[in-house]
């Protein structure tokens, strides 16, 4: 499972609809729906929000809004309805460089043309998360890809 903190515009198509089902069923685990993935440290940040599911839903929106942009049809009817107001995540710098070399690393080996498209572009974060200086977050086990 990856949550990417990474902008869903920065996202190749692959990318972008593993996210959506990834998110859902991140989704489904904050709902007690699946016995998988509970301690999944993806979900950690979305859990340490005060409102976890409201936080995560609008994550997903923003994942969705990014699809309708490009012309897919994501179903908005399988978002949860929640109440409680969406928290804005922290995420650092440390986090957003290990997220950005390890997407380039999958798109140079899948999708060279989006690679081309993401040249001088910075990683930037998905509008639910709030970038601070620090390193990479304790719940990511993923390493960096050589250069």
């Amino acid at each position: 499972m990856r949550l990417w903190s990474l902008h869903p515009r920065l996202l190749d198509r692959r990318a972008l609809v593993a996210l959506w089902r990834e998110g859902l069923l991140a989704q489904a685990v904050m709902r007690g729906r699946t016995k998988g993935y509970r301690h999944h440290p993806q979900l950690e940040r979305f859990s340490a929000c005060d409102s976890p599911l409201p936080t995560l839903v609008a994550y997903l929106e923003g994942v969705r809004d990014e699809a309708t942009r490009r012309g897919y049809t994501f179903d908005k009817s399988r978002l949860a309805r929640t109440r409680g107001d969406a928290s804005r995540i922290v995420v650092t710098r440390g986090q957003m460089e290990l997220e950005w070399k390890h997407l380039l690393a999958k798109v140079r080996a899948r999708d060279p043309e989006w690679l081309r498209s993401l040249r001088g572009q910075k990683p930037t974060p998905h509008p639910s998360f709030r970038l601070v200086t620090g390193p990479v977050a304790s719940w990511e086990r993923a390493t960096a890809p050589a250069p």
